[in-house]
């Protein structure tokens, strides 16, 4: 490996132990892709940092030999965030998992960016407090990566993303600064450079710490769920719910196809021939909830749902939970692989874009299940297919793309919370104006002026290291130094 000189190698390794330092091509392929795996390119280098200290000294030292490189969480992110588009040095913050402190009083906690994110919640359990975003992958990805993609989750509806839970960041800029924005009391002034910050996937630096906002617990939770005959009819009962003046903590759909991979896998007794079914739950206090409760099961029933289930015990609902939580794992049983989309339109344009959905399955001849956040309009598509087919997955790319198009021609994005990463970078130009691009990119180069950090991310411009943008036509979409 040309780019793994030895005195690179003698630097790393006087910041590093050899068990926090890969460069081993068996174990380099570990880290190839993220959860979007229809693009694949290894590192050189992959380091795991336990101090912030060493994510600077990293950064300088890659700065100094002109080498790129990428920050990574768990890998769980699905639009190639974490992909090492430029080869060169990842850096694992995996093993910078503490949290620092828990201040209950002024309802923060400082965390580092590798702590799971359902730790953190695990370890509030009993204070009266929780980390509110809660994304499907809570059991896996890190606080880190849900900064970096600005993730969202069942209970986004309510309670709202990633950004409005961060107070402030610490992070190691692309020119191997220590820097802090924001803090205990959020930014008190000027500009929300942590706004800005939250959400740039990587781009603008390596997060080593995060101050986060902790949410006071609902007194009571009502969960529901609905079964639909259709996915028209259990589209037309959230419009009705949300019409209606209610603002569920969580709404989510869930189709038929993945109901069936979830009663394989739980055997939770979801009836096999419903069409769809809608996952409900407010929260409050007990008076109120109760109230919505009996108003969400009469519009549900007014849309034409065979039946509404209460989960009447916290076991009941933690089940129901466990089952939408991990419906992507479910998907396993159903192809060897899996691309998720994440597109948004508005909630009443919901029953067109699975319409064609629908339409689109027909006309690649791939299958594709659904299961998405439905309160705020944010939809996962999920096309199945299998990897070592080359015509399958330049399918896949056709598919995803039409879909994503069609959120945008229906007045929505092409993202809800997986970001843009290097899979929808062609797309970007079609949401922006040349000049709205052009503002990022000045944004981007203030703070990653050579653009070694993250490159080839979110901007059709975006990087350094003389490559050649991705061809998306290409089978696989592998990228090529």
């Amino acid at each position: 490996m040309a780019i793994v000189a030895s005195e690179i190698l003698t630097r790393l390794h006087s910041i590093y132990s050899a068990e926090d330092l890969i460069v081993n091509e068996d174990e380099l392929i570990v880290y190839e892709c993220d959860g979007y795996v229809v693009e694949k390119k290894m590192p050189e280098i992959v380091v795991f940092p336990t101090t912030a200290e060493q994510v600077v000294e990293t950064v300088r030292l890659c700065n100094e030999f002109d080498l790129p490189f990428v920050p990574r969480g768990a890998g769980t992110s699905l639009s190639g965030g974490t992909l090492a588009v430029g080869g060169g040095v990842m850096i694992c913050l995996t093993r910078m998992r503490q949290i620092l402190e828990i201040n209950e009083r002024d309802r923060y906690a400082i965390v580092e960016p590798g702590l799971v994110n359902v730790h953190l919640t695990q370890n509030l359990k009993g204070s009266g407090f929780h980390y509110a975003p809660d994304p499907s992958s809570q059991g896996a990805c890190t606080l880190g990566g849900n900064v970096a993609t600005n993730s969202g989750g069942p209970h986004t509806l309510k309670y709202g993303v990633t950004v409005n839970h961060v107070l402030g960041v610490e992070f190691v800029s692309p020119t191997g600064e220590l820097i802090q924005l924001g803090g205990p009391l959020g930014e008190l002034n000027g500009y929300d450079l942590t706004g800005l910050f939250v959400g740039s996937e990587g781009t603008f630096g390596v997060v080593t710490k995060i101050w986060v906002r902790l949410t006071r617990d609902p007194a009571a939770y009502r969960t529901m769920l609905g079964i639909f005959e259709t996915v028209s009819d259990a589209t037309e009962a959230i419009s009705g719910i949300i019409g209606a003046g209610i603002i569920p903590a969580a709404l989510e759909m869930m189709d038929q196809g993945i109901v069936g991979a979830l009663e394989d896998a739980f055997h939770f007794g979801f009836p096999l021939d419903a069409g769809a079914v809608l996952l409900i739950e407010v929260d409050g206090l007990d008076v109120a909830v109760d109230l919505e409760k009996q108003k969400i099961i009469e519009l549900c029933n007014q849309h034409g749902a065979r039946e509404v289930r209460s989960a009447d015990t916290p076991a009941e609902r933690q089940l129901l939970w466990k089952c939408r939580k991990q419906a992507f794992g479910a998907i396993g049983r159903l192809a060897p692989s899996y691309c998720t989309q994440d597109g948004v339109v508005p909630r009443t344009k919901l029953p067109e874009i699975l319409d064609f959905i629908i339409q689109t399955q027909k006309e690649f001849g791939i299958r594709i299940v659904n299961v998405f956040h439905a309160g705020d309009g944010n939809i996962h598509p999920i096309l199945l297919f299998d990897e070592r087919d080359a015509d399958q997955v330049k399918k896949v790319i056709a598919a995803g793309d039409a879909i994503l198009s069609k959120c945008i021609e229906l007045g929505g994005s092409v993202t809800g919370e997986h970001g843009i990463g290097v899979e929808k970078i062609n797309f970007m130009d079609k949401l922006f104006t040349a000049d709205d691009v052009n503002v990022m990119t000045d944004i981007r180069s203030a703070f990653n002026p050579k653009g070694n950090c993250s490159p080839h991310k979110i901007l059709p411009t975006a990087g350094a290291c003389g490559m050649e943008h991705i061809e998306r036509d290409k089978p696989g979409r592998q990228a090529a130094m």
